[in-house]
């Protein structure tokens, strides 16, 4: 077949025409601008198989986390086998097949393969980096696109991207000054790198710099608010913004314009931001409305195929917060059977993070507040291995926190705020939570400190 240089010098099969329409779709993606999926199916059926089209698609499938979608990713890839295709194209056969079995991790190993020779490969750059953050691996989100920052010229028009992939994986290995400074420069090179802006946010996130953030998001230096597929989780973070600077109502007046509503796509890679961001009110004790009852009525058609665990305990959430007990039991109890014969990454995750996560929520809400504390005790530092990132996680983290307070074992409480304080002390939540520990051990005048502290740290976030 006929075949050519994709725009970062890649061997591809295809014609000029459909390498440039191509080029044009991997453009779209790693803006997560909408008309990839337009042009991802434009490629498809431009008349001769092409086998970076079916790829394309395949991936696209994957990375939604959606077993609805998988259907279609293996269509794509029937195709793609089907196709005569030369070495890298092979190559990614073999990547979206492993994982199109369950083999997430064994996926995201072929793709590292792939980018060992063919290292501007942006399309694996870019699937790579999805793995591994639905695997939290932080070091392969971190070495991944820096291995490739090495490799592409200087003049590549997706260099200031791939600074993008490269400051979130610092950000999570937990580089913040260097995350920061190469966030800053890929959105500097591209205002509209909603996964760079994401990178930068989740650095302020770390680093307790609440009011530098909110400024971030809604100054001018920056487009990410509306048209693109990541819009939903970066909105998220502006509402976990407002909630740690002590304005929960502008949290819930984001949640409710931009993160769940009735015109929401109904995707679980968008549900979990809602149910992540209601449960820390659920946490706080504070009253949502029926947002709870809504947003797990949108899990209920989501949860029957056990695809991704880190998707099933933000369902398990929704179904507690809305007194869906039963559903959640239900999820729980057939992920526990389904595990009997399961094998693959996600049974992995599943086993060693996803059921006791879940456990945990339910037993939250049902107020076994020491039966939380022995769920999560035991994962609390290896959450990590079910995917997510560090602001995500935390959740759980809060979770544990509050079961400890609740249940009297106040120790516990101070020594699980005081880890916290110990990396992030220039917040509310953590000396809030601190203060509630010191005053059920009896420490008034350390308790009145730090509610000092969260107060003075409150004020100045007010006006943010």
């Amino acid at each position: 077949m006929v075949g050519g240089l994709d725009v970062h010098g890649n061997a591809m099969t295809g014609s000029t025409d459909t390498i440039g329409l191509y080029d044009r779709a991997i453009d779209r993606l790693i803006r997560f601008h909408p008309d990839v999926v337009d042009l991802s199916g434009e490629l498809l059926g431009d008349g001769d198989p092409v086998p970076m089209a079916s790829a394309l698609y395949a991936y696209l499938n994957l990375m939604s986390t959606d077993a609805d979608d998988l259907a279609a990713a293996r269509s794509a890839w029937q195709q793609l086998n089907d196709t005569p295709a030369n070495d890298r194209e092979r190559a990614h056969t073999a990547a979206i097949g492993a994982w199109l079995d369950g083999e997430w991790h064994g996926a995201s190993a072929q793709l590292d393969e792939l980018l060992t020779q063919w290292p501007t490969d942006v399309l694996a750059l870019m699937l790579g980096h999805q793995l591994d953050f639905f695997l939290g691996d932080a070091a392969n989100l971190r070495d991944r696109p820096l291995r490739s920052l090495r490799e592409i010229a200087d003049d590549d028009p997706h260099i200031d991207f791939v600074r993008g992939m490269a400051s979130f994986g610092l950000e999570e290995a937990g580089h913040y000054g260097q995350a920061l400074d190469t966030g800053l420069a890929a959105v500097d090179g591209n205002p509209d790198d909603v996964w760079g802006i994401h990178a930068v946010v989740h650095t302020y996130e770390m680093q307790g710099r609440i009011d530098e953030g909110i400024g971030f998001l809604t100054g001018d230096s920056t487009r990410w608010e509306a048209g693109n597929l990541f819009t939903v989780h970066n909105w998220w973070h502006l509402a976990l913004y407002f909630l740690e600077a002590g304005q929960p109502q502008r949290s819930l007046e984001i949640y409710d314009a931009e993160i769940h509503h009735t015109a929401s796509a109904g995707v679980p890679i968008e549900m979990l931001d809602a149910s992540a961001l209601l449960w820390r009110f659920l946490l706080d004790g504070a009253d949502t409305g029926d947002r709870f009852d809504v947003l797990a009525e949108a899990w209920a058609v989501k949860t029957a195929v056990p695809w991704y665990a880190f998707n099933d305990l933000h369902a398990v959430m929704a179904f507690a917060g809305a007194g869906r007990l039963d559903d959640a039991r239900t999820l729980i109890a057939d992920r526990e059977r389904w595990l009997d014969t399961a094998k693959g990454s996600n049974a992995a995750m599943t086993s060693e993070i996803g059921l006791p996560a879940c456990r945990s929520a339910l037993a939250f809400v049902e107020q076994r507040y020491i039966d939380v504390i022995d769920e999560l005790m035991p994962i609390r530092r290896v959450l990590h291995h079910f995917g997510g990132s560090h602001a995500q996680r935390d959740a759980l983290q809060r979770t544990l926190l509050e079961s400890a307070i609740r249940s009297g074992r106040y120790e516990l409480a101070r020594f699980l705020a005081s880890e916290r304080l110990g990396v992030r002390d220039n917040g509310v939540y953590n000396w809030t939570q601190r203060a509630r520990a010191l005053r059920g051990l009896g420490d008034t005048a350390g308790a009145e400190a730090a509610d000092r502290r969260a107060a003075a740290n409150r004020d100045k976030f007010a006006n943010a």
